[in-house]
């Protein structure tokens, strides 16, 4: 501990630099793994959601079974993709394997960044921040999980079958289709994240339960601003599907301060008592 207090500003840069080697050569080795097998990736994993047989609509017709709402039931999604320019096919392989190389090295990324900030944190701050990697890893997988499994699939039905007219035929460039995908299924990604955010603005006071309920108003024109720039299409129905996690995340927050806050308090509390046995 007094070797990382004695650590002077240049040391610290020189090892913030080497974490980010060791983080970009993770990245990089799965960015390259997956350019390998990118026809298989293409068919089996980008253009999945795009297949009539993606268990997204399979989950919807067994819906629709049980409902009797048959609308629910996706039969079709009219549409083909092409590549309009010479080198798209060859950019947006390279666009799906940084992807899928940042995704598939996150948790080492998230752990290199917590092993840089962990040697100036107290004690009591390491105590409670244990788990962090594990935490911020799992929050990420579920919003690519919820990015890939439901935004992208309802997103694809909406703007596949939403027509102004029969004569207009829906030809969907590789490049849209691929940066559509990419962007909601990191912006999710990312934006479930903001539990440990609160978390960690709750440690040191920047956040609090009270002020987040003050602006819960507020909260839902942000979480519909940020809804409306991670859906590139802007559609109401994938505004919707993404803005409603989003906010049960906000309410998932609040009840993170409050515990946070609460054991803040019962710390100084036992403090506080420990110092008046010790007079």
């Amino acid at each position: 501990m007094s070797d990382e207090k004695e650590m002077s500003f240049l040391d610290h840069l020189e090892e913030l630099r080497w974490r980010v080697v060791r983080a970009s050569i993770a990245m990089l080795v799965f960015m390259i793994v997956a350019f390998i097998f990118i026809k298989w990736i293409f068919n089996n994993i980008v253009f999945a959601p795009a297949q009539i047989d993606f268990p997204t609509f399979k989950w919807m017709c067994a819906l629709a079974e049980l409902t009797g709402f048959n609308e629910l039931c996706v039969t079709e999604l009219p549409f083909k993709v092409q590549s309009r320019n010479m080198t798209g096919q060859f950019m947006m392989s390279l666009t799906a394997s940084f992807v899928i190389g940042l995704i598939c090295a996150f948790p080492y990324l998230a752990w290199e960044l917590w092993s840089f900030v962990k040697p100036g944190l107290k004690s009591t701050e390491r105590k409670y921040s244990r788990g962090a990697v594990a935490a911020i890893s799992f929050l990420f997988a579920l919003g690519i999980a919820f990015g890939y499994y439901i935004l992208s699939p309802m997103t694809i039905w909406f703007l596949s079958t939403y027509s102004i007219s029969d004569i207009i035929v829906n030809e969907f460039d590789i490049t849209s289709y691929v940066s559509t995908i990419a962007s909601l299924v990191l912006g999710c990604g990312v934006l479930f994240q903001f539990p440990m955010v609160v978390y960690f603005l709750s440690k040191i006071g920047i956040v609090t339960p009270e002020l987040m309920r003050k602006y819960r108003k507020h909260s839902v024109v942000v979480i519909l601003i940020l809804g409306a720039v991670i859906t590139p299409s802007g559609d109401p129905f994938s505004l919707t599907v993404i803005s409603l996690p989003l906010y049960i995340l906000f309410e998932i927050s609040i009840y993170i301060s409050s515990v946070v806050v609460r054991n803040k308090l019962k710390e100084e509390e036992a403090k506080l008592r420990a110092d008046q046995q010790n007079l």
